[in-house]
């Protein structure tokens, strides 16, 4: 069985990262590690380190991509939950046996990494990103 390691990070989503790191980093006190854009998912986003995860602030790239749509249904606010697994692929064949509805069936690779997204009538109204690290 696959096993959780840790809460990788959640993710905000934003209009601007700008605007936002005004609180996160000059009135919270968070460290900017980096700001990448993220074009597989139509996204830029600003990572802050928290400890052994992340707070990440999501700003859509393309007004017609999911992450946009969210934005503009429900507002600024949290986007998703990452968890971090030790095997994805394994994690989610053990989702789809039971029965656990899926965005992403086969994970997606980026630089790094690897993630899907678990659909969020699944998880009590909350996106669920799994997410392997890669070595």
């Amino acid at each position: 069985m696959p096993s959780i390691k840790k809460i990788n990070h959640v993710a905000i989503v934003v209009e601007d990262i700008d605007s936002a790191l005004s609180f996160w980093r000059d009135q919270l006190g968070l460290t900017l590690d980096h700001i990448e854009d993220v074009p597989s998912q139509a996204s830029k986003v600003a990572f802050m380190p928290i400890g052994e995860g992340e707070v990440e602030l999501v700003q859509p790239t393309q007004s017609d991509s999911g992450l946009a749509g969210f934005l503009e249904k429900r507002g600024e606010g949290m986007h998703h939950l990452c968890i971090e697994v030790d095997d994805i692929s394994a994690m989610l064949s053990a989702l789809k046996e039971k029965q656990v509805r899926l965005i992403n069936e086969e994970p997606l690779e980026l630089p790094g990494r690897k993630m899907a997204f678990i659909h969020p009538k699944s998880a009590n109204g909350v996106l669920i990103e799994l997410y392997e690290v890669l070595d």
